[in-house]
C-alpha cells in the first residue's frame, strides 16, 4: 500500500495556484495588448520616416516654411525649451517635495496644498497656455520668448516632480533619519547627506516623466514663445525659437507641398529626442540605485 506524498498540495493550495498562473496569464496578456499598438506605430514611423532621415536632415535649417531642408533650428530649440523647464521645475519642485515631506506638519494647510498639486496635475495644457500668456508674457513681460514657453513648461509638470520626489523621500526608512539624528546631525544635514542620496533614483524617475511631457507638448510653448517658422538659432532665453512638436503640426496640417516622408521623419525624431533623453536619466537613476545602502 502507498503512502500519499506529504509534501503534494493541497486541494486548496491547488485552487490557489491555478487562480495564480491565470491572472498572470491575463496580466501578460493586457502588457502584450499595450505593447502592440506602440510597436505599430514605431514601425510604421520607421517605416514611413526613415527614408527622410539623413545627416543633412538633422544639421541644415529648414526652408520654404519648412517644407524643405532640414529641422536644425527646431532640434535645438526644443533643446533649449527642455532644459530651461528642467532647470526651473527640477529645483523648485524638489524643494516644495522636501517641505511637505520633511518640514510641513499634518493640518488643513498641507491637505489644502497637496489636493492643488493633484488637481494641477489635471489641468489640460491648453489652460497653462493661457495662464502662461498672461503670467510670463504680460505680467512679467518676458515676451513671446523662450524664458516664458520654459516656465510654462515648468508650471506644468511641477506636480509630476513634486509627487515623485515626496513619494521617494518618503521611502527612505526613518531608521536612517533616527540614527543622523542620535549622531547630532541636524535636519537638514540629515536630508542633505542621508535622504536625498537615497532618494535620486525616484527623483530621477520623475525627470523622466517630466522630459516625456515637456518635449512633446504643444500648445504651452505655441503662446509663449514657439514660432511658426524661424531659421536664427537661439541666442539666449529671451529669443523666440521653433520647436520639433509644434514643426510637426505645422508641416502636418499648415504647409503645402511637403514631402510625405517629413512629417513622420519630424515624429521620428522626436520619439529619438525622448527616448535619449530617457536613456541617459535611467543610466543616472541605475548608478544612484546601485550605491542603496537598503
Amino acid at each position: 500500500m502507498s503512502r500519499a506524498n506529504p509534501f503534494a498540495p493541497t486541494a486548496l493550495e491547488g485552487r490557489s495556484l491555478g487562480a495564480e498562473k491565470v491572472a498572470r496569464l491575463g496580466f501578460l496578456v493586457v502588457t502584450l495588448l499595450l505593447l502592440i499598438p506602440a510597436l505599430g506605430i514605431l514601425a510604421v514611423l520607421v517605416v514611413e520616416g526613415a527614408p527622410g532621415m539623413s545627416l543633412a536632415f538633422f544639421t541644415e535649417k529648414p526652408r520654404e516654411n519648412g517644407a524643405a531642408g532640414g529641422i536644425a533650428t527646431a532640434l535645438v530649440g526644443t533643446v533649449w525649451l527642455t532644459a530651461v523647464a528642467l532647470a526651473i521645475a527640477l529645483p523648485v519642485g524638489v524643494a516644495a517635495a522636501i517641505y511637505l515631506s520633511e518640514y510641513a506638519r499634518d493640518n488643513w494647510l498641507t491637505r489644502t496644498i497637496n489636493v492643488a498639486i493633484v488637481n494641477l496635475a489635471g489641468v489640460p495644457s491648453i489652460v497653462h497656455a493661457l495662464f502662461g500668456v498672461g503670467a510670463f508674457v504680460h505680467f512679467l513681460q518676458f515676451g513671446k520668448s523662450i524664458l516664458a514657453a520654459s516656465c510654462t513648461l515648468a508650471v506644468m509638470t511641477l506636480p509630476v516632480v513634486i509627487v515623485a520626489t515626496r513619494e521617494s523621500l518618503q521611502a527612505v526608512p526613518k531608521a536612517f533619519r533616527d540614527a543622523s539624528w542620535n549622531m547630532g546631525a541636524t535636519r537638514w544635514q540629515t536630508i542633505w547627506h542621508i535622504v536625498l542620496p537615497n532618494s535620486g533614483s525616484g527623483i530621477l524617475t520623475g525627470l523622466i516623466l517630466v522630459v516625456c511631457r515637456a518635449v512633446g507638448e504643444t500648445a504651452p510653448i505655441m503662446f509663449t514663445g514657439a514660432v511658426f517658422f524661424r531659421q536664427l538659432y537661439p541666442g539666449g532665453v529671451f529669443d523666440k525659437t521653433m520647436a520639433l512638436s509644434l514643426h510637426l503640426f505645422n508641416v502636418s496640417t499648415q504647409v503645402t507641398n511637403v514631402p510625405r516622408h517629413v512629417p513622420f521623419a519630424v515624429a521620428l525624431t522626436l520619439i529619438m529626442v525622448v527616448l535619449s533623453m530617457n536613456a541617459l536619466a535611467i543610466w543616472f537613476r541605475m548608478k544612484l540605485r546601485g550605491r542603496k545602502k537598503w
